[in-house]
């Protein structure tokens, strides 16, 4: 494959913005401090000639700039407020509000938008995201990055790239679906809300010492048993993409809802149930032993646990990574509903008071990093194995995404490279089937597909 780059702009908003300095929230500062990735694709328009790709592009710069107006802190800079932790990143960020602009890439491809196939996630996708360089100081690093690429075939591909610590997924898809209705002519639907002292620790302090913050919040790793991290950084990856049907999922619910053993309250939802069967999974495929503790990290929006919950348009991060643990033989032995509990377990601890609790304990932490993750490291030099990440994006509100060219033919996520890291969304199908990527070690690969397919269609699971 060979990429053409035919123009690189710094797009700034269209009018001067609110300058200065923008603090940010406790959960701005903890868990990904990245630029997740997320990608659309487009097919070819039988009436879309060269000149309707350039008005595609001239479409596309001048909306940015125009919705760069009320959503300005993405055209600023994240800064380190102690100097010094730009070398050591314990410490606290803020967002430097200067319209500095936000990098938009506009390229050709030389392959038919075929040539992505299924639109697995591969080596390949590197050419359809701009590249981001962080061993550059932060307060030089734009905040989001995007990539209008054109294929061979007349297809198109619409990648974006946003710091992960200035906005979670749901604010991402406000933004976006706000850029998409200004590219194709309409106003804005609904502004966003700036002001994070929302998410302020409060006073009195809302702190008990019944919550042990440090085990829910921390991204370490549990103990290794029998396992040679240095073998496995060298094992390499792959990432596969499995579909499970509608009946698949309600099948999945059924298994995990048959748990009778535990007063569960409400049926598990199927999050909680799939969550349950990729733990399990992911045990079996990687042979670990019987006493192998596990952590399945998992992301939930405290939008609406809050009182009063997040003001509508709330941009920036309410999202909050727990972990649910296990071991590996009791997950593998015990029914799909025992999972299913240690993950209602940690979704059930999001309310007001832990939410708020949680605030107020990493307020008091002076050395973040333990709470952090893959800011200024290589992909490559983190070892999933033995725990795993489930990250659902059902919810989010990405999907559907017209900017005056029509609904994208797929939207997933940009590559995957972390072993164990797993996205579930839904199917462009319309038919209520879920798509699940996940990156793998491919020696895992087949025992993988192997015990995820052969566990729904065991009834005695």
């Amino acid at each position: 494959m060979e990429l053409t780059i035919k123009n690189n702009y710094l797009v700034r908003p269209k009018h001067p913005t609110l300058h200065g300095c923008l603090s940010l929230s406790e959960l701005d500062q903890i868990g990904a401090m990245i630029h997740p990735q997320g990608i659309y694709f487009y097919k070819p328009s039988i009436s879309c000639e060269t000149s309707c790709h350039a008005r595609i592009a001239d479409t596309l710069r001048d909306s940015l700039s125009r919705v760069l107006i009320p959503f300005y802190p993405l055209a600023g800079r994240l800064r380190w407020i102690d100097q010094e932790d730009q070398h050591h990143q314990k410490g606290r960020l803020e967002l430097d509000c200067n319209d500095k602009g936000v990098v938009l890439i506009e390229a050709e491809l030389n392959v038919d938008l075929a040539s992505f196939g299924d639109f697995t996630p591969s080596p390949n996708y590197r050419y359809l995201f701009p590249a981001i360089d962080y061993n550059i100081p932060i307060h030089e690093l734009p905040v989001m990055f995007v990539q209008l690429t054109k294929f061979k075939c007349g297809g198109i591909s619409l990648s974006f790239a946003i710091s992960h610590v200035v906005a979670d997924g749901t604010s991402v898809g406000h933004f976006l679906r706000e850029w998409a209705r200004l590219a194709r002519g309409e106003t804005l639907e609904t502004l966003p809300f700036h002001d994070r002292n929302v998410l302020q620790a409060r006073d009195p302090p809302v702190l008990s010492p019944r919550l042990e913050h440090s085990e829910d919040l921390m991204i370490d790793p549990p103990d290794l048993i029998q396992l040679s991290g240095e073998e496995e950084k060298r094992m390499k990856r792959t990432v596969i993409q499995l579909r499970l049907s509608q009946k698949q999922v309600e099948r999945l619910k059924k298994l995990a809802n048959d748990y009778s053993n535990i007063n569960i309250g409400a049926s598990f939802t199927r999050y909680e149930a799939i969550a349950a069967h990729l733990w399990r999974t992911m045990c079996k495929a990687r042979n670990h032993e019987d006493e192998q503790p596990t952590r399945l990290f998992v992301t939930i929006n405290s939008r609406r646990s809050l009182q009063p919950p997040l003001p509508i348009g709330y941009f920036g991060n309410g999202i909050l990574d727990l972990t649910a643990t296990s071991t590996a033989g009791e997950l593998v032995s015990k029914p799909l509903g025992y999972g299913a509990s240690r993950v209602r377990d940690v979704i059930n601890k999001i309310t007001n008071t832990y939410m708020f609790s949680a605030i107020e304990y990493l307020k008091k932490q002076q050395d973040l990093r333990r709470f952090r993750f893959l800011y200024l490291s290589s992909p490559e030099d983190f070892i999933g194995n033995p725990s795993l990440w489930f990250l659902s994006w059902l919810n989010l509100p990405m999907y559907d995404m017209d900017f005056g060219w029509g609904k994208e033919a797929y939207f997933g996520p940009g590559e995957l490279k972390l072993e164990g890291e797993s996205v579930l969304f839904e199917s462009r199908d319309g038919d209520g089937s879920l798509v699940l990527l996940i990156c793998l070690f491919i020696k895992h690969v087949d025992a993988f597909k192997k015990y995820f397919y052969e566990d729904l269609m065991n009834t005695s699971s």
